[in-house]
């Protein structure tokens, strides 16, 4: 499997895997998808299966995605993936490559600068017909990139696909996807966020982190003009930690800001320590610890 790479590095013409077990951080990362695809006037096929395409579209939009302009255009589609294997509703990977061939032909001829689709291939741990196809696919399609016109994000979640199929799966990209990580053990994970752009912390972080939590703050501080700490699924933090973020704000210059989205008991912890008094920090508090 290659080296995983962020997101916003991507250029057109790559075939990526991503394999993910957060929810949040899968979706982070295909919005940023999405939203660079707008950007660079690409056309953007969003095959779904876990998640709705009206739940996945407001998704985008809760990540700062502006979706609504590019959906009602077509230049932004979000679909069941089903309706990518043919007018039977049955998987082959001959149905799944006549539909990327059709979305790019259709892409060409409305004048846009390539295609970009991501799919969410959760079905394939269902029984269903043609699922022992899959491989075929993944290895078939990579034939459709050597223009550079199709760019391809193809998801897989780590706690529905066994080992032995996710390595397979990942030999068959030349390319990987993932957040850029500066901390993950089982107590705290520490990762860049790309949409809304940023870093996420989860778990439980005190002094002993702080080195990995500036390290973090520092990258975003660099990159960012507006930045967000994502700390909503974050159960516990010290007053050095708090501090390591609170000093970061209170760095930022007139024109800049951070965004600290936190459940009730961080958000405690921060105003204690003096949140409400550096003028360049918002804090935007969801009580998802009550």
């Amino acid at each position: 499997m290659a080296t995983p790479m962020p997101v916003e590095a991507m250029t057109s013409g790559e075939h990526a895997c991503l394999t993910f077990s957060d929810a949040e951080e899968r979706l982070d990362i295909v919005a940023a998808f999405v939203r660079d695809g707008i950007e660079r006037g690409q056309r953007i096929v969003c095959l779904t299966d876990g998640v709705s395409p009206d739940d996945l579209s407001a998704q985008l939009a809760d990540r700062h995605v502006d979706a609504a302009e590019p959906l009602r255009r077509g230049q932004l589609r979000v679909e069941p993936i089903e309706l990518a294997w043919g007018p039977d509703g049955c998987f082959t990977a001959e149905s799944l490559l006549r539909s990327v061939t059709g979305h790019l032909r259709t892409a060409r001829e409305a004048g846009y600068h390539g295609l970009r689709v991501t799919a969410d291939m959760s079905w394939a741990t269902r029984p269903l017909p043609g699922v022992e196809q899959l491989v075929v696919f993944e290895s078939a399609v990579n034939e459709l990139f050597g223009d550079g016109q199709l760019t391809a994000i193809c998801q897989y979640d780590r706690q529905r696909f066994d080992a032995v199929t996710l390595a397979v799966v990942a030999d068959a990209h030349p390319h990987a996807v993932a957040a850029a990580t500066y901390h993950d053990d089982p107590v705290l994970r520490i990762c860049r966020q790309y949409s809304r752009r940023g870093i996420r912390v989860a778990g439980e972080i005190d002094y002993r982190s702080v080195d990995a939590l500036g390290a973090a703050l520092g990258e975003t501080l660099r990159l960012d003009h507006h930045l967000e700490a994502n700390l909503l699924q974050l159960r516990f933090l010290d007053a050095a930690a708090a501090a390591v973020i609170l000093n970061a704000a209170r760095a930022l210059p007139g024109d800049r800001r951070m965004t600290v989205r936190c459940g009730g008991l961080v958000a405690r912890v921060l105003t204690a320590l003096g949140a409400t008094d550096v003028p360049h920090l918002r804090l935007v508090v969801t009580n998802v610890d009550a």
